[in-house]
């Protein structure tokens, strides 16, 4: 079971720069490129998902062939993560500018900890409702951290 489109509620959200949309769409293109997606409930093979945030919640809309569920998490947890991921990403863009190559790798290995732990907590904020991998949970925490980026 995967996922097959991807789609944001741009209403939803803050207008984005054009690099900021520009990862979104990566973050989308690798997303539907390679996860496992089980919402519960759901047997269909393929489902589509529409990202969306309302009332500081992530909205989840899941439908696939007999599937149709809205599925809201509050945001609040994600909110640390996505500051400590945001600072350390900058650090290390900054770092990629003048820094030894000792020095990225640090940050980078600090940058894919945060990562790591970002996915993680989406995996449990999302246990009983959608059941996710290791990998798609990464990808879907990059796409939440794209779509939390204003730009």
């Amino acid at each position: 079971m995967k996922l097959a489109r991807i789609d944001i509620d741009s209403d939803s959200l803050a207008s984005p720069s054009p690099e900021v949309e520009h990862e979104r769409q990566v973050a989308m293109f690798d997303l539907i490129e390679k996860n496992s997606f089980k919402p519960e409930g759901g047997s269909a093979e393929k489902y589509d998902l529409r990202l969306a945030y309302e009332d500081g919640r992530l909205v989840f809309d899941v439908s696939g062939e007999g599937y149709a569920k809205k599925i809201m998490l509050s945001f609040t947890p994600l909110k640390p993560i996505m500051k400590d991921y945001a600072m350390i990403c900058e650090s290390y863009y900054e770092a990629l500018k003048n820094a030894t190559v000792g020095q990225i790798e640090s940050i980078d290995m600090g940058r894919r900890g945060i990562h790591n732990d970002g996915a993680e907590l989406l995996t449990e904020r999302l246990a009983g409702k959608i059941e996710i991998d290791h990998e798609t949970a990464r990808r879907l925490f990059t796409l939440i951290h794209a779509l939390h980026l204003r730009g």
